[in-house]
């Protein structure tokens, strides 16, 4: 990896988590300390994070968690665009997992006047987007929590899925890699990626067509870990048959 590859990893890594710590960085980049704290010297003059002891922090954290807004905006008509796809394949008495992040959420916006829905979820804004309809059984995870996107992560949150069945998932991606691999920026995220698919009869991978072709930190699997592939009308052919190729409906 190479120098600006991997500042610009870790950066990705700070906007996911909202912090990190040097010990952390330096195991997953297999780097001295020294080498991370000139990093995130360099990240910080540039004016994208704040250094602490020990570690480092994303600017104005605190905002996302107070305003209850998503640290990720762009593309904001695509993902409106999906949504609207996405909630036809989801009938009242269903029991679902809306997994956290930009596009669930306005999933979740779609969501108010269903009835006898059974929602589980990791993402706090969503909990609240739904928590006030009396025809929703909202459940919300435990976990870590992740200021910049609003979301319950980690070992605790993967648990809470032990035992769960759904018939339907709705998961998040923060790339799809040129080689059909499902990425993330924060390795926390993984095992509760994998406990939400063990969980669910039917996965549908909702995201716009910019994450096609991105390689985020950490790989999660191959994309044959899906049923569907729901996303917005910029997918090109090519784009197309690829996804079809590996046993995936595009929608």
């Amino acid at each position: 990896m190479t120098l600006n590859q991997r500042r610009t990893k870790i950066l990705e890594m700070i906007r996911e988590d909202g912090h990190a710590k040097v010990q952390d960085l330096c195991h997953t980049f297999n780097v001295t300390d020294v080498t991370i704290r000139q990093d995130l010297e360099i990240l910080e003059k540039e004016g994208y994070l704040q250094r602490e002891y020990g570690g480092a922090f994303l600017k104005d954290v605190g905002m996302f968690a107070k305003n209850i807004t998503l640290s990720n905006q762009s593309n904001m008509s695509a993902k409106q665009e999906l949504a609207r796809k996405a909630v036809e394949y989801i009938k009242d008495g269903d029991s679902i997992i809306l997994d956290s992040g930009s596009t669930t959420t306005e999933i979740a916006k779609l969501l108010t006047d269903y009835k006898n829905l059974n929602v589980i979820t990791n993402s706090l804004n969503i909990a609240l987007i739904l928590g006030e309809n009396p025809g929703i059984n909202l459940i919300v995870t435990g976990g870590e929590f992740k200021a910049p996107t609003l979301s319950l992560t980690g070992q605790k949150a993967a648990d809470f899925f032990f035992n769960i069945h759904v018939s339907k998932l709705f998961l998040a991606t923060a790339g799809i890699t040129p080689d059909l691999g499902l990425t993330y920026p924060s390795i926390s995220d993984l095992v509760v990626k994998q406990a939400m698919i063990d969980s669910s009869d039917t996965i549908y991978l909702v995201a716009d067509t910019s994450k096609i072709g991105i390689c985020a930190f950490a790989n999660l699997g191959p994309v044959s870990l899906i049923d569907y592939f729901i996303t917005d009308s910029s997918i090109t052919p090519e784009q197309k048959r690829l996804l079809e190729d590996s046993d995936i409906h595009v929608i």
